[in-house]
């Protein structure tokens, strides 16, 4: 087939363009062989065009400074594909009013446009924010605080050979996930009834990209704002027009104390970070991520605030070299690592805990390998779907890359490289159908299970134990974005192999997009880590939470602080106990501590935490007051403030770590 197709251009083409008058939930039911007959439109209809595809690359550019941008701040990642149809729509839609387009974008050229965007703007960074970061992190000492970079050719490299080695590793998932066993894929499913309502009623798109637009120019508005040093600080330096915190709670009582200039004071809140965060993000962020999980992150930052900080501060210990320590080393951020010992392994235990309880997934993943048989397989099958062949050379390709790069820059020997993505196919499959079945990726899982099984194989190695949980956490998450997209272009009867190779096209734009974005937002550790006198720009927590598992296998956990191995036995046994209780009490799920909340309320700043549940609380009252429109319009406006945020603040980074001088 041609690699791109002609955009439609007369009223013909339009009429064969239309959208299915079969709505999504129904073709969803669809055997395969109904699927061909009632539900695809053809070869002739036009959508892998080059301008869905430079539409879907500028757009998952765009939006890829977004997920790196939240993935520093809160260790999560957001889906896209709904935003970048929304925009997507809007813009030709402008572009055609203007007279420079002459006929509308499809439903299914913007369907391949979402496939691209997604893949730049997701399926690109998530190493970045986590073991990419963590090996920044683990690269500094106290003589280079700011630690050293990867150059910047090996980290685009690595993170082009991982999305490929994610997008090829799904294509013998495909048939059988999604033709035949018909997985629900939740979030494809979502992306594919928002197209079709798009398409059916275009005024209340526009409304949504309007809604969207303005809150992204009132997000766009604080970066500038909060870190452009635009005037005086009155000590002969410069300093931003608006503080990014303000100390709005330090008439609250607070536990410790501390040294200023000689003189033993008692803290305030703000010394434990107990402040309002200027920025909005974050409140947009609380908006999307819900109530339950952003209630319990406050509460375990008040408990580490008032309880395991205070506590932290007072412990001391001789250690076998015979320093007396405290339980945290010097300087203003210290506390912080008390919660961090507390709050990763509470991630870990109960997200493998969880994990485990999907043993039937798991065991229908591994009897499904393979699958793709059954039901009639013809020539329809042979020309739409893409060839095992592509997979086969795919992974050839992309797996020597990822092999060879891990030997040469990583510590990885190959033999355990070429194990690292043996193991990754295996935990792919896992995490992709997990994703069909639940629309939770457990990629924080897959790596931890390669962190551990590589703690045992290389222990002395925090490196190789980073890189080789990146390779499966990576590429499983890239895995898992395509087949959401191809569920999402299934639903509305597109060629599976076209959108395809629009989905591989957007690894490019999105490399280029993370690899800038990261140098630019974390020009070194410190922006990470934070400074004796000022917190870190990007707490990065998932990147302390794999930071911190490396350092127990490469050191020992008899090296460590007894407060900070007590602190582990704890952290484990309240995420175990978290995670059984779900379990054993379905119906009470949302009245109990959530594991990802409390442990990440240990690990963030309080500032980031309290945001959030600002921002959740508004989305709550919302959704009470009128349902239909937080339907509506809740995830535009938050995207919007989150993407003219972070979007506008990586030009604020550039403009203050090349022009300026300043920086985090």
């Amino acid at each position: 087939m041609p690699l791109f197709q002609k955009a439609p251009a007369s009223a013909e083409d339009l009429a064969r363009s239309h959208p299915l008058e079969i709505p999504p939930a129904q073709v969803a039911e669809m055997s395969e062989e109904e699927w061909y007959q009632r539900a695809y439109r053809g070869e002739d209809v036009p959508q892998l065009t080059l301008r869905a595809v430079l539409m879907g690359s500028g757009l998952g550019f765009l939006l890829a400074f977004t997920n790196l941008y939240i993935g520093l701040k809160t260790g999560w990642h957001l889906g896209i594909a709904i935003t970048a149809c929304i925009l997507s729509y809007a813009l030709w839609s402008g572009i055609q009013k203007a007279g420079i387009a002459k006929t509308p974008m499809t439903i299914l050229e913007n369907n391949c446009m979402q496939s691209t965007a997604s893949a730049a703007g997701y399926s690109t960074g998530g190493t970045m924010v986590s073991a990419i970061a963590a090996l920044l992190i683990l690269s500094a000492t106290p003589e280079n605080p700011g630690g050293t970079h990867l150059a910047w050719p090996v980290l685009a490299a690595w993170t082009v050979a991982l999305a490929v080695l994610g997008t090829v590793i799904a294509i013998p998932m495909k048939r059988n996930m999604i033709n035949q066993e018909r997985l629900k894929f939740p979030s494809g499913l979502a992306a594919a009834v928002t197209l079709q309502s798009l398409y059916a009623e275009g005024g209340e798109a526009v409304k949504k990209a309007r809604a969207l637009l303005w809150s992204g120019l009132f997000g766009a508005a604080f970066p500038p704002l909060l870190e452009l040093p635009l005037k005086s600080d009155g000590a002969g330096g410069k300093a931003p027009l608006v503080p990014s915190s303000l100390n709005l709670f330090d008439w609250l009582p607070a536990r410790g104390t501390k040294v200023v200039d000689g003189e033993t004071v008692a803290m305030k809140p703000s010394d434990w970070t107990i402040a309002w965060d200027v920025n909005p993000v974050m409140v947009a962020a609380g908006a999307l991520v819900g109530l339950r999980t952003a209630i319990w992150m406050a509460v375990g930052g008040l408990v580490l605030a008032y309880v395991a900080g205070p506590m932290g501060l007072e412990a001391a210990w001789v250690n076998p070299k015979g320093d007396t320590i405290t339980a945290v080393t010097k300087g203003a951020k210290a506390w912080k690592e008390v919660g961090l010992w507390l709050g990763a392994p509470m991630m870990v235990s109960g997200g493998l805990l969880g994990f485990a309880f999907q043993w039937r997934t798991i065991a229908r993943a591994f009897k499904s390998l393979g699958g793709g048989g059954g039901g009639a397989v013809d020539a329809r099958v042979a020309a739409t779907e893409v060839p095992i062949a592509w997979f086969l050379g795919g992974l050839a390709l992309a797996g020597s890359a990822v092999v060879l790069i891990a030997w040469r820059f990583f510590e990885i020997p190959l033999l355990l490289g070429v194990l690292a993505v043996v193991l990754t196919l295996a935990l792919a499959l896992v995490a992709a159908r997990a994703t069909g079945e639940s629309d939770i990726t457990p990629t924080g899982a897959m790596g931890k299970i390669m962190q551990l099984t590589y703690g045992v194989l290389i222990p002395q190695s925090a490196t190789a134990n980073l890189m080789t949980a990146g390779i499966t956490a990576g590429a499983a998450s890239s895995c898992a974005d395509l087949l959401n997209d191809l569920k999402s272009g299934y639903l509305l009867g597109a060629n599976p192999r076209r959108q395809f190779v629009a989905q591989a096209m957007g690894i490019l734009s999105g490399t280029m997009a993370t690899v800038t974005g990261f140098y630019i937002l974390v020009p070194d550790a410190t922006a990470l880590t934070g400074t004796d006198t000022a917190p870190p720009a990007f707490p990065a927590p998932a990147a302390q939470a794999w930071k911190a598992v490396a350092e127990v296998f490469r050191d020992g956990i008899e090296s460590m602080h007894p407060m900070h191995q007590q602190a582990i036995g704890l952290g484990l046994a309240l995420g175990a106990v978290l995670v059984v209780l779900e379990q054993l009490l379905p119906k009470a799920k949302k009245w109990l501590p959530s594991a990802t909340g409390l442990g990440l309320g240990f690990i963030l700043p309080f500032q980031y935490p309290l945001s959030m549940l600002v921002g959740a609380l508004i989305a709550w009252v919302w959704q009470k007051k009128d349902a239909q429109a937080a339907e509506d319009y809740l995830v535009p406006v938050s995207a919007g403030v989150i993407a003219g945020v972070s979007i506008v603040g990586v030009i604020v980074a550039s403009l203050n770590n090349f022009v300026l001088g300043g920086g985090h």
